[in-house]
This record gives structure tokens, C-alpha cells and sequence, in this order.
């Protein structure tokens, strides 16, 4: 049986492969796309999302969401993703259409619609994720489970405690983290030990048209170090697929919202604070190993 998932997505050159591997795992069963404001404007977030539908030619509909945070100022990682968020390919130009509805109220129906409960699968700031639980509560009956990229135990990428993505909505990963739905969040614990290495990333333009475009967005990815490229998004997908390989912790997390922590994910590790309930399965460690080998056979095994 394959997965059902919507991703709420801001690409972004880590989400587009993450996008990549949904749209062509036949284990995955990719519904819908909506997007948010993030590692570029919603706009341009909107326009890769639709590139990447376009590269595939998959029947997936796209959703454009919010073209800001609940209560911040925006700030946008461009200096990490280029100004168009997904730099170095030429992508079709003529791309589909964004449905006319709005993300929240595509979510909504997509949700309530299913057959079966699906899986949220958040890569960007959780901001139409707030809005669809503040506005329409009704869905979390037919949500299984969110499976999040965000969030840290300890050392942020925005600032000292804080991750991009809850940093650039904290009052929507606050929202999100109390709406009772079961949540695993994929952080920067197990996301900055599975690099892709230097040797994978030289790999994918040998393999097909699909690791040539992986590969010419990837090496201009700013989130760079000698022992490879962090691919934080695509760890939700590699997770949903393989968490024998993910050793997760549940506790209670709670997201500060203002401050020098603004943003941070405060993980009760010791479970001292909140009687032994716990809201979030956290991912703590991850084969680093096989999320490569993994990453460069799902890209073999698709045919463009």
C-alpha cells in the first residue's frame, strides 16, 4: 500500500528533491502540493513547485499559500537557495496552472476528502498548516500523522537555537505543535549528520536527465561543506520509507515565540515538565550511509 501525502512545501533546492522522490517513489502516493513562503516568495515558490510538476509531467495539482508568516516580518534564505530559490537548471517554460484555490482551502478539501487519512509532510515554514487548524479543526480527524522538516534539540541554522523553518513562523510551529495531531519532527539532529557526499552529488549526472537537474541545483545549494550537502527535506521522504534507518525519542516539544530563542524547539528530554506526555517523535540519529545510497538509487530508478 502506498503512502498517502500532501507536502506543504517551499522550494527551494532541498525541497525540490524531496518533491522529486514523492512524485516518482511508486511507495509514495504524492496528492497534492501547496506551497508558502519560505526559502524564496510564495511566488517563486509556487513557480518550482510547478517546474518540477512540469519536469515529470505528473498529475499532481498545486496550491499557492501564504505570502507571509502569522505575526513576523519575512525573511527569506535566498542567500543559501539563489533568487529564484532553484538555480542552475532551464526548467520547461510552459507550466501548468496553480488551482484557483487557495492552499488552506485546497488542504482542507483534499483532507476531508480522503479515504484514508494521509500523512502532512511540512518542508517549509508551517504557516498554512496554523491557518488550516485555526480555521478548519475539523480536518485533524483525517490526518495520520505530520511528518515535519524543522526544529532542532540543540544548535540552530537561523540563529544559535532556532532552525529556518520554525524561526520563519514561530507562532505557526507553536500552533501546529499543540494541534494533538501526532507529529515526528525531522531537525537538524539527523539532518546535518546525512550529508550528501561530494561522491553522490558527482554521481547523479551520470545516472539520467533527473540526476543532471538534481545535480546542476544542488552544487549551487550555499549549505555546503567539505563532507557534502545537508538535503534536509529529503530526509521526511527517506523517513517515511525507511525509519528502521532513523532512531527517533518521543517527548514534548514546545516553540518559543519571542526572544533570543525566537524560534527554537524546546525538546523536554528528561520528561520533567509535562507528566509524561509527550506530543512529537523526535529524530535523533540516522544512517547517514544508507540515506545516500538510498538517495542515488531512488534517482536511478526513475526513468527520465
Amino acid at each position: 500500500m502506498a503512502i498517502n501525502i500532501i507536502m506543504d512545501t517551499d522550494p527551494g533546492i532541498d525541497d525540490a528533491a524531496a518533491i522529486t522522490m514523492a512524485i516518482n517513489d511508486p511507495k509514495i502516493n504524492l496528492q497534492l502540493i501547496t506551497t508558502v513562503a519560505g526559502n524564496v516568495t510564495v511566488d517563486k515558490t509556487t513557480k518550482n513547485a510547478l517546474k518540477l510538476v512540469r519536469f515529470f509531467d505528473a498529475d499532481i495539482p498545486v496550491a499557492m499559500g501564504a505570502k507571509q508568516p502569522l505575526m513576523k516580518e519575512f525573511e527569506d534564505a535566498a542567500r543559501i537557495h539563489g533568487e529564484s530559490g532553484m538555480p542552475g537548471y532551464e526548467f520547461p517554460t510552459d507550466l501548468p496552472k496553480p488551482m484557483a484555490e487557495s492552499a488552506v482551502i485546497a488542504l482542507r478539501d483534499a483532507i476531508l476528502s480522503a479515504k484514508e487519512p494521509v500523512t502532512l509532510v511540512p518542508t517549509g515554514s508551517y504557516t498554512n498548516i496554523a491557518l488550516l487548524f485555526s480555521e478548519y479543526p475539523e480536518v485533524k480527524q483525517n490526518i495520520e500523522r505530520i511528518v515535519a522538516m524543522g526544529g532542532a534539540l540543540g544548535k540552530g541554522n537561523m540563529t544559535s537555537a532556532a532552525e529556518f523553518n520554525v524561526f520563519t513562523d514561530p507562532h505557526a510551529a507553536k500552533i501546529m505543535y499543540e494541534s494533538g495531531v501526532p507529529i515526528v519532527m525531522v531537525g537538524l539532529d539527523i539532518t546535518m549528520k546525512a550529508l550528501l557526499t561530494h561522491e553522490s552529488i558527482e554521481k547523479l549526472p551520470t545516472l539520467n536527465e533527473t540526476g543532471k537537474m538534481l545535480h546542476d541545483i544542488i552544487i549551487h545549494d550555499g549549505d555546503n561543506s567539505s563532507d557534502g550537502i545537508a538535503m534536509h527535506d529529503v530526509n521526511t521522504i527517506f523517513y517515511l520509507l525507511h525509519p528502521e534507518a532513523i532512531q527517533t525519542e518521543k517527548m514534548w516539544v514546545d516553540v518559543q515565540t519571542e526572544g533570543p530563542a525566537n524560534g527554537e524547539t524546546v525538546g523536554d528530554i528528561r520528561g520533567a515538565y509535562h507528566n509524561g506526555r509527550t506530543n512529537t517523535a523526535v529524530c535523533v540519529d540516522i544512517d547517514a550511509e544508507a540515506f545516500n545510497k538510498w538517495f542515488i538509487e531512488e534517482i536511478t530508478a526513475i526513468e527520465k
